[in-house]
């Protein structure tokens, strides 16, 4: 019998960069490929200093942004706030959000609810 995983290292991951970003590096730390979840995705991110998230939206999933390291600036429908280490956000589907490092690279988690997956379809400018 094969094994169940349940803790997940990131450096053991792959990384790759999410259309609608610019100079981010995720993780995916629990999904379908890695614990087997079916109803979240959880996502380590790095975005850096001169990086950003472009405005998007995402039509179905809901998420929250909880930032590790940093700070930065993110607008949801043209509203901005600062966000320190601690602070979490949360984008209703459908709202546009954008997210800027303010005066250095940000660390943060993203979670997912469905999930993303590899659905392209999910970001839109």
């Amino acid at each position: 019998m094969e094994k169940a995983v349940f803790v997940v290292r990131p450096e053991q991951l792959s990384s790759y960069s999410p259309a609608a970003h610019v100079g981010t590096i995720n993780r995916k730390l629990i999904g379908n490929e890695t614990v087997a979840a079916r109803n979240v995705e959880v996502i380590l991110g790095e975005i850096a200093s001169t990086g950003l998230a472009e405005a998007h939206h995402h039509d179905v999933a809901e998420q929250a942004l909880y930032l590790l390291e940093g700070r930065c600036l993110v607008e949801v429908e043209g509203e901005s706030d600062e966000m320190r280490p601690g602070d979490i956000a949360f984008f209703a589907p459908g709202r546009r959000h954008k997210i800027i490092p303010m005066d250095g690279p940000i660390k943060v988690l993203v979670i997912y609810s469905p999930p993303l997956g590899n659905a392209t379809t999910a970001f839109r400018t």
